[in-house]
């Protein structure tokens, strides 16, 4: 067989870079020098002789990369399998045949565009089809409503947009369609807004998130009535956000009645291609168009989307751009045609039946967790209550039949609620505290974004919905062949999810009482934001009322950044940050997410403590420089005082050396002059009467004993934990207030012992021997058991880190 060298050597150049861009970071090559390489690699012009193709690809998967740290989780990305390879070989191969000679170019991709509309309007079901390829998944609608201009506008190819002056068209389209796409499609079709339609979802009947049929036909009316034209109406099979399903054939019968074109989008027209299709969306099939996302589907990357529509002029087609007369443009179809082939029929189902079950297995578990509550279920307490009941109980069997096929749909959209929950401790939900759904919202953003840490082959997104708010989405027809979902997958998902639901509970509950303990202390201010989920925000208020507002603004920042970085090193399960990055509070503390074992009293107990030791020990080193002078200058006149008194008391022949010396000597004097202490914590000098007495009688200075918390902490036992879920009561509120005062004397400095003041210095204190001096001569002590300095004392020791003394006088 003869095999073209091109194609051969294409191949083998497409498995190489493969290779190359998928080994991410090799492991022979430090950080550094990839990084380096990365930089140094990125020309500014063009390099005269070139680069080879190795180089650069190992530039581009560099640029890939560069990006990326090693203290980060990189994210997951799509799995590029042999059908992946498929479907890029396409793309070059594309760039190939287009060189070929006209006639080989059009006998080939007639080929592949017909072979490749003809199998999937087989296995979707669509009868005498055509197909149109395209990049974005709006453009198949945009041509779509571009032909039904022309058909419906017979003049339109020659008078332009003045024909649709006689007669405005309208668009209708659902509520729950993607956002901004009646507006892309009015902004290309040079549209006024006023010509597209909204129709509201059900209220009362029903899912919420189906059209509702009966407004629809009402609208239609009122816009007949009023000369408008009823050009187009789109419908969901799948919305974007729950994966609900309008009711297609009723629908389809409506668009027959007034003329229009009915055109289906939607994740859930991939179960077309399996052998067992609920009624609702079988009616897909006699729909005007439909667009199909394979790539998605079947974990196909760079396919187009498709647009299947039965149309009989082709000149109309060929008008609103769904056919080409170009010939390069057909080969879009080229991946796509590679890549059904590799796959085959049965590859195809099965990756859809996959994902399908997938959906299947997580609905059936996640009805046996409670405060988890699945999107689509009817609530029969909507139905009014008739006499007898037996109509209500007749509409609600209607309605459970009618939204049974919803809860057949591959995509599970859950949340946590607050109304489970409280239901299942016998509490009431309604008026449980102000902001409710927006707690509930947060709660459920921070369970989805945990959700999608710890399983990332699960691919759950967050999803916005109107009624629900926000809700976790698992859409593995969208992710599954991508992330390669596994059915162990979900079940780790679903023990995670049991992990993280008495979490939620938790926190939820302990909200309410964060908040009243904080209201406890009026050092602190407890913040009102709905947004984040967790136990709570606090800041810690100074009490300086002295201050402006600029300047107490900075204080209130200065003492709650400290109490952050504090708080985050204690031995404690609980996160504290400083909230979301753009949120609306500044300088706060935001709690994280609680446990059952949790003693809320002793963590906001502990916030004050710690909040008054930073402020107290940061007053007590601003007034240290004026602490320090005061005390110095009234050091100064007690010493000359005392110089004075102590040269009155032992005359004038005791100060002369020689004589002073022989007359000590044979008559010892006692000076009655006292020493003093300097206390740096409350800028004042003190006599050193007690410091003295005490160590007289002890032989030593006692230091002050350290108070012990009346209950001590179980061993292996964590900050702000009691001894066990719903234990004594007794010890969470002991140890509350122990841990407080216990963390309070470690984390604060204690306050400088006094500086002793002898009688001829101040500032540094004596070297007290273990006995006191003992006179030549018994003498009678002083008043009150004092013991005075000595004149012969051993010479004073300057203490480490202390000022010099202050200069003698007197001698």
């Amino acid at each position: 067989m003869m095999v073209d060298p091109t194609l051969a050597e294409m191949g083998k150049n497409l498995n190489e870079a493969m290779k190359i861009l998928e080994d991410g970071r090799k492991a022979s090559e430090p950080d550094a020098d990839r990084r380096q390489f990365s930089r140094c690699s990125i020309p500014g012009p063009l390099q005269g002789d070139g680069q080879d193709v190795a180089s650069i690809l190992q530039l581009v998967q560099n640029l890939m990369h560069e990006d990326e740290e090693e203290d980060k989780p990189s994210h997951r990305m799509q799995n590029v399998g042999e059908q992946g390879h498929m479907a890029l070989l396409g793309h070059s191969l594309a760039a190939y045949i287009s060189v070929l000679d006209r006639e080989r170019l059009r006998k080939l991709i007639t080929r592949i565009a017909s072979d490749t509309t003809l199998w999937l309007c087989r296995l979707f079901r669509y009868e005498s089809g055509s197909a149109y390829y395209h990049e974005d998944d709006r453009e198949g609608l945009l041509k779509v409503c571009r032909l039904v201009i022309n058909t419906r506008y017979e003049d339109y190819s020659t008078e332009g947009y003045t024909v649709l002056n006689s007669r405005q068209p309208v668009i209708y389209q659902s509520a729950t369609c993607r956002p901004g796409l009646g507006q892309h499609l009015c902004s290309q079709l040079g549209l006024p807004l006023s010509s597209l339609c909204t129709v509201p979802c059900n209220t009362m009947f029903g899912s919420q998130h189906q059209m509702d049929i009966a407004l629809l036909d009402k609208l239609i009316r009122e816009d007949v009535e009023t000369g408008k034209l009823p050009l187009l109406l789109i419908a969901n099979a799948g919305t974007p956000g729950a994966g609900h399903t309008d009711k297609l054939g009723r629908l389809k019968e409506l668009c027959e009645q007034y003329g229009m074109w009915l055109h289906i989008e939607g994740v859930i027209l991939a179960t077309l291609a399996l052998g067992e299709v609920s009624s609702p969306v079988t009616a897909a099939t006699r729909s005007d168009s439909m667009t199909l996302t394979l790539g998605p589907w079947l974990g196909l990357p760079a396919v187009p989307a498709v647009t299947l529509y039965r149309h009989e002029d082709p000149a109309l087609s060929l008008a609103a751009g769904l056919t080409s007369s170009q010939p390069v443009e057909k080969l879009r179809a080229l991946p796509l045609w590679l890549s059904l082939q590799y796959l085959g029929h049965d590859g195809i189902v099965e990756k859809i039946r996959h994902a399908v079950e997938l959906s299947q297995q997580l609905l059936e578990k996640l009805k046996t967790l409670a405060s988890i509550k699945t999107s689509g279920v009817v609530s029969l307490s909507r139905i009014p209550l008739i006499s007898g009941g037996s109509l209500r109980d007749l509409l609600g069997s209607l309605i459970l039949s009618i939204v049974e096929d919803e809860l057949n749909s591959p995509v599970v959209v859950f949340r946590f609620s607050q109304e489970t929950s409280a239901e299942s401790s016998g509490g009431s939900v309604e008026g449980y505290f102000a902001g409710e759904r927006e707690v509930l919202d947060s709660l459920n953003r921070w369970l989805c974004e945990r959700l999608a840490q710890l399983v990332p082959a699960s691919g759950v997104d967050i999803v916005e919905l109107e009624d629900e708010g926000t809700c976790v989405r698992f859409t593995p027809l969208m992710t599954a062949a991508a992330l390669e979902t596994q059915r162990c997958d979900v079940d780790l998902l679903v023990e995670r999810l049991t992990e993280l639901v008495p979490v939620l509970n938790c926190t939820l509950r302990l909200r309410l009482d964060f908040r009243e303990e904080v209201y406890r202390h009026s050092a602190l201010s407890y913040i009102e934001d709905l947004s984040w989920p967790g136990l709570g925000a606090v800041r810690y208020e100074p009490r300086i009322e002295e201050l402006n507002d600029s300047k107490r603004q900075l204080e209130v920042e200065k003492i709650n950044s400290e109490l952050l970085v504090k708080l985050g090193d204690l031995d404690a399960d609980l996160i504290f940050s400083t909230g979301l990055e753009f949120g609306p509070e500044k300088d706060c503390i935001f709690i994280g997410m609680a446990t059952e074992d949790l003693d809320v009293a002793e963590l906001v107990d502990m916030i004050a403590a710690l909040g008054r030791d930073i402020e107290e020990n940061g007053r007590l080193l601003e007034n240290m420089t004026e602490v320090v002078r005061k005390g110095i200058q009234e050091a100064e006149l007690q010493l000359q005082k005392d110089n004075q008194d102590k040269l009155m008391e032992e005359g004038v022949l005791r100060q002369i050396p020689l004589v002073g010396s022989v007359l000590n000597w044979f008559s010892p004097f006692q000076s009655t002059v006292k020493g003093r202490t300097f206390n740096l914590a409350a800028g004042s000098l003190d006599s050193t009467e007690p410091t003295y007495s005490m160590k007289a009688q002890t032989g030593g200075l006692a230091s002050p004993e350290t108070p012990t918390s009346s209950a001590k902490r179980l061993p292996g036992q964590r900050l702000f934990r009691r001894e066990g879920a719903g234990g004594s009561d007794s010890h969470s509120e002991t140890s509350s207030v122990g841990q407080a005062e216990d963390l309070s004397r470690e984390r604060v400095p204690q306050p400088t012992p006094p500086y002793l003041v002898p009688d001829e210095a101040v500032s540094m204190a004596p070297e007290i021997s273990e006995t006191p001096q003992v006179p030549a001569k018994p003498e009678p002590t002083q008043e009150n058991g004092e013991v005075g300095t000595q004149e012969g004392e051993q010479e004073e020791r300057q203490p480490e880190g202390q000022e010099a003394p202050v200069e003698e006088t007197g001698r």
